[in-house]
């Protein structure tokens, strides 16, 4: 921060120059310990998030022996703890409640701020900088990693005590109300999941154009009643067809291009155009419908809707519908409705991986209406998925411009633009006497002592 204009009686100074310690853990293996599933905590950094330090995923501990031989990475109340390596940048404050608790070296642990220094207003002001931090000091290698003298050379901002405290205390008040929004915009998509759900669930029931039918009877119909192939793919290996890195050759799709109700197609594979003459039956054609018959995405269906050279593999099935029985899009929408999906489930079998046959899928039966009401269903899926669909964009960006909120916040305290009228109300609180300048003099002080009775005690002991 450029403190030209600084409030009245801030100022800046180095970390290194503010810590009496900054350091870092150890990884207990290194030093001869194992990891246990009971003792003491060890933190790591996913065991940190923008709350702290969150006890309930820590998954490895140490014994108390470990803890007392790795004594410069035991936690103390207090510290600070900034991530170093990875994901760069993870800020929490150690309190009693996590002790006892040990670290490895991954993570910075900055202690000794003094009493006279607000840890919380150090903490957040760290975490402001931490995509600076990483954008502009991180070293590639195993993983990205910043040292612990890049850290020591950040240059903070201090504010007077009192003004510390306050600018900590409405971080936390604006940082609780940006998380609760973050919370409430965080649970929307997960409505719109089952607002879809419940769209299709309407739509293949027959309920969603109840008006439209009027008094019309549905009936059902099976798969293969009504779909001229049902088929699936082969392993190119089988067929002795290699892999190719021309996509003048077939385009080779497998279940993971397969979603609901999307073709993923950003990692392309290719193989030679000679399996499709080993495997004519598999060619896609527009308008055919795929499904993914082995693995964890057994029931992801989707329409395909490219017109381009490309064959399937044995996970994925084919199923090319008779035009005047069926619209794909319909049967997409079966597929992947929470009907359609339990039905296909239910005809799996776990061998060395869940399968469903093509017998299976032939003998789906669903409800079948008219062609005309086919249309109509599809226009009202889209037209609700449509309403969907913006109101997740939108989502999205405000979840952007809220995850910006929280970086303004911090940038906006600790410019000390928060507590301009706080200053107003409280001169004393700010005079000379009570200035960051006075504030680090007495840290200096204190560090001085420290050091002369650290220096007495060594050579009595030297005497002894």
């Amino acid at each position: 921060m450029n403190l030209e204009n600084k409030p009245k009686n801030w100022c800046e100074v180095k970390l290194g120059k503010l810590a009496k310690q900054v350091t870092k853990g150890t990884t207990p293996t290194t030093a001869g310990y194992q990891y246990l599933n009971v003792g003491i905590p060890f933190v790591k950094i996913e065991n940190i998030n923008e709350y702290g330090v969150n006890l309930d995923s820590i998954t490895q501990f140490i014994s108390e022996e470990a803890n007392q031989a790795l004594l410069r990475s035991q936690l103390e109340d207090g510290d600070i703890l900034f991530s170093i390596a990875g994901t760069i940048g993870k800020t929490a404050l150690v309190t009693q409640e996590c002790l006892p608790a040990n670290t490895n070296q991954a993570v910075a642990i900055i202690r000794g701020t003094s009493s006279v220094f607000d840890a919380k207003f150090l903490r957040q002001q760290l975490r402001s900088f931490s995509d600076v931090i990483a954008k502009n000091k991180a070293r590639g290698g195993a993983m990205n990693n910043i040292s612990l003298g890049d850290l020591k050379e950040i240059t903070l901002s201090i504010a007077p005590l009192a003004e510390q405290h306050q600018i900590a205390t409405k971080l936390d008040e604006l940082l609780a109300q940006v998380d609760s929004i973050k919370t409430r915009l965080d649970t929307i998509p997960k409505i719109l999941k089952r607002f879809r759900q419940s769209v299709l669930a309407a739509a293949i029931s027959g309920k969603l154009t109840e008006d439209f039918r009027g008094n019309v009877q549905l009936h059902k119909a099976k798969i293969e009643n009504i779909s001229v192939l049902v088929t699936k793919g082969a392993s190119p290996n089988w067929q002795g067809i290699n892999y190719v890195d021309d996509p003048n050759q077939t385009l080779f799709v497998t279940s993971e291009n397969v979603g609901g109700m999307k073709i993923l197609l950003d990692n392309p594979k290719y193989v030679e155009d000679e399996f499709n003459e080993k495997q004519q039956r598999s060619l896609l054609m527009k308008g055919d419908v795929l499904t993914n018959i082995v693995g964890a995405s057994i029931g992801r269906a989707v329409v395909w809707d490219k017109n381009i050279k490309a064959n399937i593999n044995q996970a994925v099935c084919i199923i090319r519908l008779d035009k005047n029985k069926c619209i794909a899009d319909y049967l997409c929408y079966f597929l992947n409705s929470p009907i359609g999906i339990d039905a296909l489930i239910a005809n799996k079998v776990d061998v060395a991986r869940a399968n469903v046959s093509l017998g299976s899928v032939k003998s789906l039966e669903l409800f079948l209406p008219d062609l005309s009401e086919q249309t109509e269903i599809i226009r009202r899926v889209e037209q609700l998925f449509t309403y969907a669909d913006q109101i997740e964009q939108r989502v999205k960006d405000a979840q952007a411009r809220v995850n910006q909120l929280t970086q303004s916040i911090l940038a906006k305290a600790f410019r000390g633009e928060l507590t301009a009228e706080w200053r107003e109300q409280n001169p004393d609180l700010i005079s000379e006497e009570n200035s960051a300048e006075s504030l680090l003099k007495r840290i200096q002080l204190e560090r001085t002592a420290e050091n002369t009775k650290s220096k007495t005690t060594l050579k009595v002991k030297k005497v002894e």
